[in-house]
């Protein structure tokens, strides 16, 4: 039996972690199909103010968060729209899991604002242990429970993306994920 990759990326806050997943994924989409959900951060004049959530397979965007959300729930400056996280991201999810033409997992951003939701957090543990590769991003400082789990499972190979090392990590990646899965 081959090894399930399991590889997660971390880093600083606007770093390029989600770039170097689609990167990551640009590379390997000749041979494998990606499925599951992605964020793309909102900017105004230069000024981060919100979030899209992205399914990966379908490429359907919803907005997630937002500094004017009409609505209470609230992380730092953003506010979320839970109900599109748990009815639009976590499916995307489930479906990657779930479809068997989809090889490869995709989860970003395993960090404060997804983590508010208790069923993507469950959602997070099944992908890790299921049988298909996955990528994912971490929020780096976090001392949240589920993130330190990830970073002591055994069958998760975690990479910190730097502005020096921005540009070749995703090739460290795509070698890793051709080695260690046939």
């Amino acid at each position: 039996m081959s090894i399930v990759p399991k590889v997660g990326i971390t880093g600083m806050p606007r770093v390029g972690k989600t770039e170097g997943l689609i990167r990551v994924i640009r590379r390997l989409e000749d041979y494998y199909i990606f499925g599951g959900m992605i964020t793309k951060g909102i900017e105004e004049n230069g000024v981060r103010v919100g979030f899209k959530i992205v399914n990966w397979q379908t490429q359907e965007e919803r907005l997630f968060a937002h500094i004017n959300l009409d609505t209470s729930y609230r992380v730092g400056k953003y506010k979320l729209d839970m109900k599109v996280l748990e009815e639009f991201g976590i499916p995307a999810i489930q479906d990657a899991m779930e479809d068997e033409s989809i090889d490869i997992i995709v989860i970003d951003e395993v960090g404060k604002l997804a983590l508010e939701s208790k069923k993507f957090r469950e959602v997070v543990k099944e992908a890790l242990y299921c049988e298909k590769p996955v990528l994912l991003t971490l929020h780096k400082k976090s001392r949240d429970s589920l993130l330190q789990d990830i970073r002591n499972m055994n069958n998760v190979r975690i990479f910190e993306i730097t502005r020096v090392n921005r540009n070749l990590l995703p090739y460290k990646i795509e070698k890793l994920l051709k080695e260690e899965w046939k």
